[in-house]
C-alpha cells in the first residue's frame, strides 16, 4: 500500500451509492483508510443514487458492511465509526440529469470544507448510464480543468464497452469531461496483494529473470474458477457473457504482468509501456484455440442445482458462455514458441484464481533415464482463495535407498506475514487518491486487449456458436482438457 502524505482537503462522491459494489466494497475500503490515517481530517464523502433514502437509512446500510479489523478495540472502533459516519451524506437524483447533479452541487456547498476540494467520483453504476453520468457532471461544474491540485479524478469499473469499437467510443466519450490522466479504469484484481507482487517477484529476485524464457518455460496457465452460477444476476452476465466478463480483463490483464518485459523503472509510464507492449504482441484469439462452454443442471446424485438457462433472468435460448478457455501466444523473442492457456468459468467445483508456470523437463537428468525422468518444475501463484507462492521441486525422499519425490517449497501469506492484507479497493482507491495509475487500466491497454478477443467474439456471433454443455459443479467441458494438453502438457491439480 502507498505512504501516508498530506492530501489536503477531499471530496468524494459514490454514484450507484445504493447498490451492491458500494455497500459491500467502497465503504468498507474508504473506512479501512480512514481508520489507518490515509484519509485527510477535511473529508466529504457522498452517497448518489435513484433510491430515495433518509441520512440515517443511509448510514445503517454504510455500517453493515464495515469491520473493525484496522481498530479492534470495541470501544476505538464504535468512535471511528461514529466519526466517519459524520461525514457521509446522501443525494438522491436520476442518473444522466444534470439537475439533479446542480442539486448534489448545491448539497456539497454545505460540507466540503473548501471551494476548491480534491474531487473524486467513483461510477459504481452499470456501464450503460456511464456517459450519461460523466456527461451530466461535466455540466454540473463539478471537474477542475487542470491535473495538478485541486483535482477531479473518476474511477470506471468494467466492463469498458463489448468489442474494440463500443470501447473506442467509451475512451473519446468520456475524454470530452474527463482527461485520459484524469480517468483511472480499475479492475480489482490488479489490487490484489499476490497480483501486486508479480513485479516483486520477477524482477527483486535474481534467480527468476533468467530463468523467465522461453528456453526454460514450457507454458503458463492463468485460471478462473467460481463454484456459484449466475444466481439471479443473468440480467447482466447474459450481455457479456465470461471472455468480456473475465478473460478479456481481469486474466489479460494477469497475462501482462506475467508476461511483459522489465520496465526502466518503476513507475506507472513505464510498467504500461510495457504492457501495452506485450499485449500488442500477443496474436489475436483463434475459435480453434478455444473451448466454449455453458453450464447445465449438476450432474444425477450431486445436490440438485439449475443449469444456466433454467435460471429466471436468462433467456432459455441463450448462447453466453459461461466458460471459456483460449490458448493463446505471444509473438516476441522471449515467449515465441510458449502457450498461454487462459481459463475461465461459472458454476465450477472449486474457487480459485491461480498462475501455473511450467518448466521444461531436464534434458539429461543423472538420476533416472528418458522413460522415467522427474516431474518438471512448476511454480504457481495462488491469489485466491488461501494467497499463497508454491515453487514445486524435486527432492530426495529421507531414507537409504535414493528416491524422489516432487515437493512444494511454499509460501502461505496467511502464516508468513503478521501484516494484515488490504482489500483490492483499499490499495486501488489510495491509489488514485495519490495519483498514481500504475494498476490502472490506459486507454492503449484497452484498446490492445480488445483487438486480441474482439476478432473471435465477432466470429462466435457471426457463427452462431453454441457453447459446449458442462454440469453444475464440475470441472467445465471435458473438451478442455485436450486444450490443455495442446497447450504443452497437464498440470497437477
Amino acid at each position: 500500500m502507498s505512504h501516508k502524505s498530506d492530501l489536503g482537503t477531499l471530496s468524494v462522491v459514490v454514484v450507484g451509492a445504493s447498490g451492491d459494489l458500494a455497500k459491500r466494497k467502497i465503504f468498507p475500503a474508504l473506512f479501512a483508510l480512514y481508520c489507518q490515517g490515509f484519509l485527510p481530517a477535511e473529508l466529504t464523502i457522498t452517497g448518489f443514487a435513484r433510491s430515495h433514502l433518509s441520512q440515517e437509512e443511509f448510514r445503517a446500510r454504510i455500517t453493515e458492511h464495515l469491520t473493525c479489523r484496522y481498530t479492534p478495540g470495541e470501544k476505538d472502533c464504535a468512535e471511528k465509526m461514529e466519526t466517519f459516519l459524520s461525514h457521509c451524506h446522501y443525494v438522491s437524483g436520476q442518473y444522466g440529469s444534470t439537475d439533479a447533479f446542480l442539486d448534489l452541487f448545491m448539497h456539497l456547498q454545505q460540507f466540503e470544507p473548501h471551494s476548491r476540494t480534491n474531487r473524486l467520483f467513483y461510477l459504481a453504476i452499470p456501464p450503460s448510464v456511464f456517459l450519461d453520468v460523466a456527461k451530466a457532471i461535466g455540466s454540473a461544474g463539478f471537474v477542475y480543468c487542470g491535473e495538478t491540485s485541486p483535482w477531479s479524478r473518476v474511477v470506471v469499473e468494467k466492463p469498458f464497452g463489448e468489442d474494440r469499437d463500443s470501447s473506442d467510443e467509451l475512451v473519446h466519450e468520456l475524454s470530452l469531461v474527463f482527461s485520459e490522466d484524469q480517468t483511472f479504469r480499475i479492475d480489482h484484481y490488479l489490487g490484489k496483494e499476490v497480483i501486486q507482487n508479480l513485479l516483486v517477484l520477477r524482477f527483486a529476485n535474481r534467480i527468476f529473470e533468467p530463468l523467465w524464457t522461453k528456453e526454460h518455460i514450457k507454458s503458463v496457465q492463468i485460471s478462473w474458477a467460481e463454484q456459484l452460477g449466475v444466481e439471479g444476476r443473468g440480467g447482466y452476465f447474459d450481455q457479456y457473457g465470461i471472455i468480456r466478463d473475465v478473460v478479456q480483463n481481469h486474466l489479460l490483464q494477469i497475462l501482462s504482468l506475467v508476461a511483459m518485459e522489465p520496465p526502466a523503472r518503476h513507475a506507472s509510464g513505464s510498467i504500461r509501456k510495457e504492457k501495452v507492449s506485450v499485449l500488442k504482441s500477443i496474436r489475436p484469439a483463434a475459435l480453434e484455440d478455444m473451448v466454449l462452454g455453458q453450464y447445465t443442471t449438476a450432474a444425477e446424485g450431486a445436490s440438485p442445482r439449475p443449469g444456466y438457462t433454467d435460471d429466471e433472468t436468462v433467456p432459455d435460448d441463450s448462447r453466453t458462455c459461461t466458460y471459456a478457455a483460449a490458448l493463446l501466444h505471444i509473438d516476441n523473442p522471449r515467449w515465441e514458441g510458449v502457450p498461454f492457456l487462459l481459463r475461465a468459468g461459472k458454476a465450477l467445483d472449486r474457487k480459485t484464481t491461480e498462475i501455473k508456470i511450467l518448466f521444461h523437463d531436464l534434458d539429461n537428468c543423472v538420476f533416472c533415464g528418458p522413460e522415467d525422468c522427474p516431474h518438471a518444475n512448476e511454480l504457481v501463484i495462488r491469489v485466491q482463495p488461501d494467497e499463497a507462492i508454491i515453487f514445486r521441486i524435486m527432492s530426495k525422499v529421507p531414507g537409504l535407498e535414493l528416491d524422489m519425490e516432487s515437493r512444494d517449497l511454499d509460501l502461505q501469506y496467511d502464516t508468513a506475514f503478521s501484516e494484515l492484507i488490504p482489500d483490492a479497493y483499499e490499495d486501488l482507491l489510495l491509489d488514485v487518491i495519490q495519483g498514481e495509475k500504475s494498476l490502472f487500466i490506459g486507454s492503449q491497454e484497452l484498446a490492445a486487449a480488445w483487438d486480441i478477443f474482439t476478432p473471435v467474439l465477432q466470429a462466435i456471433d457471426e457463427n452462431g456458436v453454441r457453447p459446449l454443455p458442462y454440469p453444475f459443479g464440475s470441472t467445465g467441458p471435458s473438451e478442455a482438457m485436450d486444450l490443455a494438453v495442446k497447450a504443452g502438457g497437464v498440470w497437477r491439480q
